[in-house]
């Protein structure tokens, strides 16, 4: 095995960008995931679970040290996250005022979810954002780590569950096959670390037990969990990548829900294409 692509989302939600080598500490890919979209009125968070144009938006950094990221919105207009218009600029794409927001510092208080509102339905908005139809089963959200279920994303970080998310070539290639009339692209997918599996069959990743550890470069991970899949897989990403429901649908039925894994830095350090 051998690491094949590293992903890099400036903006969460937002396509990223891949680079041939990358510094990882406690919370993933340094540079990742440094903004994101808040509601204007709540300020509650807004991702691609319900903005859909967000995943036909696309960030790119000159370095995890750059101040502001170059954005590109859908319809093909340029900005970038310090334009003075910003906001009213994601505004129009979201359909709604939110404003762009930095990573918050651990522990913030304004990152603690939000309740819903008086005579809402929780159970309907939680199977609506995971895309979840009929009797389709929702994740066993006690297996995620506890400050999830509390705030917006772990403390320190806009990412969903944890720091990183791996992902096989093999599995692109089985998912692919397995669903000929569908684009199988990593661009619908989001993962941090790509690994190139060779030829072999199926989906690795999905045999690596909560414990496994992985040498990356001179970083150390450990596999947590698997990674429940959402809605945003099945959105339109561009003319060449058309929202696609069967996707989720065959996820759901045929691989308990989970495509790829999560993993937590153990130890940082820099990893490469290759390594």
């Amino acid at each position: 095995m051998r690491l094949s692509e590293i992903w890099t989302y400036p903006v969460k939600s937002m396509i990223g960008f891949t680079t041939p080598s990358a510094l990882l500490g406690e919370t993933g890919i340094v540079g990742d995931r440094r903004w994101a979209l808040r509601d204007a009125a709540n300020g509650g968070l807004r991702t691609g679970k319900k903005v859909s144009a967000l995943m036909q938006c696309a960030a790119t950094t000159d370095g995890p040290d750059s101040p502001a990221a170059r954005i590109v919105l859908p319809d093909g207009t340029v900005t970038s996250t310090d334009a003075p218009d910003i906001n009213a600029r994601l505004s129009a794409v979201a359909g709604f005022p939110v404003h762009l927001d930095g990573r918050p510092a651990p522990g913030s208080e304004s990152r603690r979810r939000e309740a819903p509102p008086a005579g809402s339905d929780p159970l309907s908005e939680i199977r609506e954002v995971m895309g979840r139809i009929g009797s389709e089963p929702l994740p066993d959200f006690s297996v995620f780590p506890a400050d999830v279920l509390e705030f917006e994303g772990p403390l320190g970080g806009y990412y969903d569950a944890l720091p990183l998310l791996i992902m096989t070539t093999s599995t692109m290639r089985t998912l692919s096959e397995a669903l000929p009339g569908s684009v199988v692209d990593v661009l619908r997918f989001r993962p941090s670390l790509m690994i190139d599996t060779d030829a072999a069959p199926g989906y690795p990743e999905a045999g690596w037990a909560r414990g496994t550890r992985l040498a990356v470069g001179s970083a150390l991970l450990e596999i947590e969990m698997g990674c429940p899949r959402c809605v945003m897989p099945t959105r339109e990403v561009n003319a060449s990548i058309p929202a696609d429901r069967e996707i989720l649908r065959y996820i759901v039925r045929e691989l308990d829900q989970n495509l790829g894994v999560y993993a937590r830095v153990l130890r940082g350090g820099t990893v490469g294409v290759g390594d």
